[in-house]
């Protein structure tokens, strides 16, 4: 059961109306890495949790983003105030209506459905979704993830506070861009307080593929460090040489029953290339300049269009 208490978890202080201030903000509302996005995953989780402690703190901070959607809200609700009374009422000429319009959302859309207030969208007016919560049920992989989305979440803060000179506005978004350090931080220690946190999940890795690391990337820009050298890894350097890494023949197969088998030939026949055949196409038959080599029948040969269309070009006299 949920209570709410109508004072903010921290004062919004907005100096004045700035439209296109409010559409940046909801980033932070509607987006990826907002807090709507956030509260979710967490609740989620926090329902889901078997361990009493994981589940109490998960809870307690999806209960806290709830707030901080409160806040951000309240923020894009005070820079775009006036958008709403003025579309309602219409004391504003009409030009300047439609400038409103335009400056208090991302759309036509939201600024006449919402009418200056937070839309679930981001700051681009792509609507919130679920697909945002990417949890696993397994706590040693959402406690990684939760960890990356608190730190996607400061970055995204920390770049809204630099765009915005208004004092109170930098105030509360550093509020919520320093809880998003908070949280971190009980998710790391979450994590670690699980004995054998890594690898996620159940099952361990095979050996040694767990240690092994692949060049892949090879050319200049080539760099050694603890993340691909050393005690640690078996590099490989020569991925060639060392494909199929299971020891077979790198190829594909499969059992398949007689008769599936039988259908199987049967298709490969009716459709088998015949790589000594050379007709001439749709495309040859249409080709222009630009087309390059194409098949002349005619000729027994191949001719290259854009040469010959530039030959041509050049002996015909000028007009």
């Amino acid at each position: 059961m949920f209570m709410h208490n109508k004072r903010l978890q921290y004062t919004v202080r907005v100096a004045e109306p700035n439209p296109q201030l409010a559409l940046m903000m909801l980033e932070q509302f509607g987006g990826a890495d907002g807090e709507l996005a956030a509260a979710m995953r967490y609740f989620t989780q926090g329902i889901g949790e078997e361990d009493a402690g994981r589940k109490d703190m998960l809870l307690d901070i999806a209960t806290e983003e709830l707030s901080h959607l409160e806040v951000i809200g309240s923020i894009v609700a005070m820079l775009n105030k006036g958008v709403k009374a003025q579309l309602s009422e219409g004391q504003m000429e009409e030009v300047e209506l439609y400038h409103m319009i335009g400056s208090s959302g991302n759309s036509a859309k939201q600024a006449l459905l919402f009418g200056g207030g937070p839309s679930l969208t981001d700051s681009a007016g792509v609507p919130w979704t679920a697909a945002y919560v990417d949890s696993r049920g397994e706590p040693t992989a959402d406690l990684r993830s939760n960890i990356a989305a608190e730190s996607r979440a400061k970055v995204v803060y920390e770049r809204l506070i630099n765009i915005t000179d208004d004092a109170g506005i930098k105030e509360a978004l550093g509020f919520l861009m320093t809880r998003e350090i908070a949280h971190q931080k009980s998710f790391e220690k979450a994590l670690y307080a699980i004995e054998d946190n890594f690898p996620s999940g159940k099952l361990p890795g095979i050996a040694p593929f767990t240690n092994m690391y692949v060049n892949t990337s090879q050319g200049d820009g080539d760099m050694e460090g603890p993340w691909n050298s050393g005690e640690q890894w078996d590099r490989i350097d020569d991925v060639l040489k060392a494909i199929p890494m299971d020891g077979g023949d790198g190829l594909a197969t499969v059992e398949m029953k007689k008769e599936d088998l039988a259908v199987m030939t049967q298709l490969a026949a009716r459709t088998i290339s015949d790589p000594t055949a050379n007709r001439t196409t749709g495309a040859e038959l249409g080709a222009g300049p630009g087309a390059g080599r194409i098949t002349d029948e005619d000729l027994g040969s191949a001719k290259d269009v854009t040469e010959a269309s530039a030959m041509a070009a050049a002996k015909t006299p000028e007009a």
